[in-house]
């Protein structure tokens, strides 16, 4: 069999022919994720170049700023360039007459579908392997440094809540790469969830792997109608029963909302770790990063119908833009339903799936529509 001049052998199990269309379809993916890239980069880049000029970073500044993001970007492009690069792979087959050989050679469009399957899951994998282990990593990396040179003393403004164990915490600013915290609140509860002290301490630093700070006052609630209010003179440094695990690059994650690993969320969802988030948005980002892989199937088969076009359409054809236009009603759907699901409005498992069945089931629909033509 020739292929765009070259012999492709037909090998049992169909290893050569499987080798081309990966290397075809991997090829139209990445050129096509890395366009994506450059131009989010450049849209970030133009959001923020003034900001990084501004605390005098320099051209280093604005270039560790690309290079940190790249794994975000990378995770954040994968899904519409697996769409698009398989979109432009199978409409070059089909124009090119190669789909038309392959069918003469007894390949149906399922068996299509299988031989472009094992790149596409492999593809998924890298894509979950990047998202859990290596984006949490960079965007840590660069809240640290974004933080730890704000030229504000009091660093950056948050208002961030989270809590650990019965304890919820208030913080007004962040400072030094996270290692100091200002105008710091502390609501003690009881087992019962009432609220039995509150502690206010200007400023809290991380030193030798604990947290500690003078308190300006302290409330203690005597009953629901009475609260007696302690002034410690700030003379007192109080070091904090916070777990150990809270660590400066937690808060500065907490703060920020950044990506975390699937092993860090379920150890949030195990009472572990402290956290800002409701159980449902952890478990929905779980099952959504596992189930990575059968998304980008999706995005596989919504541009398998393009193999349907006669080769004297070429691009002409409205199909590969109905195609488009699927796929990106699909990552629109899916972000809805995640946004549901992150909220606590649909289960996690509805989020997550539902979308995902409804769009394969559409698919096969159409196909089977088009092969009984």
């Amino acid at each position: 069999m020739k292929l765009k001049g070259k012999t492709i052998r037909l090998l049992p199990g169909g290893r050569v022919l499987v080798g081309y269309l990966t290397r075809e379809l991997l090829g139209k993916i990445f050129a096509t994720a890395a366009v994506i890239i450059a131009l989010m980069e450049v849209l970030a880049l133009l959001e923020q170049v003034t900001e990084i000029m501004g605390r005098h970073l320099g051209l280093s500044g604005v270039l560790y700023y690309a290079v940190i993001r790249l794994p975000l970007l990378f995770g954040n492009a994968m899904p519409l360039a697996v769409l698009i690069g398989a979109l432009i792979t199978l409409l070059q087959l089909t124009i090119s007459n190669e789909i038309s050989i392959l069918r003469a050679a007894g390949l149906s469009t399922p068996g299509l579908f299988r031989l472009f399957l094992p790149a596409i899951l492999g593809l998924g994998v890298l894509c979950v392997v990047v998202d859990d282990q290596v984006v949490p990593r960079s965007e840590i990396a660069q809240a640290r440094w974004w933080n730890a040179t704000n030229p504000s003393p009091t660093g950056v403004s948050r208002d961030v809540w989270f809590r650990t164990g019965m304890t919820l915490v208030n913080i007004q600013g962040i400072a030094k790469g996270g290692r100091e915290l200002h105008d710091v609140t502390l609501y003690r509860r009881d087992n019962d969830g009432q609220v039995e002290k509150v502690l206010h301490l200007p400023k809290v630093s991380y030193f030798i792997n604990r947290w500690s700070g003078y308190p300006d006052h302290v409330l203690t609630v005597i009953s629901p109608t009475r609260v007696e209010q302690l002034d410690t003179g700030s003379d007192t440094r109080l070091v904090l029963d916070w777990p150990r695990t809270l660590t400066p690059d937690l808060v500065l994650q907490l703060a920020l909302d950044t990506p975390q690993s699937i092993l860090t969320m379920m150890q949030v969802l195990d009472n572990d770790f402290p956290s800002s988030q409701s159980p449902a948005f952890f478990m929905t980002e779980i099952l959504g990063r596992i189930m990575l892989p059968l998304t980008f199937t999706v995005m596989l088969l919504l541009a398998i119908p393009v193999v349907y076009i006669p080769p004297r359409a070429g691009t002409r054809s409205w199909l590969p833009i109905w195609c488009l236009g699927a796929g990106l009603l699909f990552v629109v759907f899916q972000g809805l339903l995640r946004a549901l699901g992150n909220a606590g409005t649909l289960p996690s498992l509805v989020a997550v799936f539902v979308g995902i069945v409804i769009f394969i089931l559409g698919v096969v629909t159409v196909l089977l529509r088009i092969e009984e033509r």
